[in-house]
């Protein structure tokens, strides 16, 4: 089972979400961002490498805010979502088809990643606070 790991960054009262590329495993899917753990790393290393690389910016992790396990059809994973604070630095498109700073009430527009809907699910019953 791969561990991940996904930032829940706030801003504004607006949460970051990332869109999947087409030719990505889930294509299309919203998700919060993050990535693969590598050997050696923390989940907060793993966090502030994956969004420097995808997204150009820096950031600060907090606490853990919970672990969803989900069974895809091309493999397991443990998610570990965690808050995260912006540091510094313009947001800018690597690794993502698009990004948006949505609010909690929009949340359900958007069609993500199943690892992810007790995330969105925890944040729209406010069992996850902003």
């Amino acid at each position: 089972m791969k561990v991940v790991t996904a930032a829940i960054i706030v801003k504004d009262a607006k949460i970051l979400i990332a869109k999947r590329k087409a030719t990505d495993k889930l294509p299309h899917k919203w998700e919060f961002p993050g990535g693969k753990i590598e050997t050696n790393e923390t989940a907060q290393e793993c966090l502030k490498r994956e969004i420097k690389e995808e997204f150009g910016v820096d950031i600060s992790v907090g606490e853990c805010l919970g672990e969803s396990v989900y069974h895809y059809d091309h493999g397991s994973i443990r998610l570990l979502a965690y808050r995260a604070y912006w540091q510094g630095g313009r947001f800018s498109l690597t690794d993502h088809a698009d990004f948006d700073w949505v609010s909690l009430n929009e949340l359900q527009q958007f069609d993500f990643a199943a690892a992810d809907i007790p995330f969105v699910e925890g944040l729209k019953t406010g069992e996850i606070k902003l």
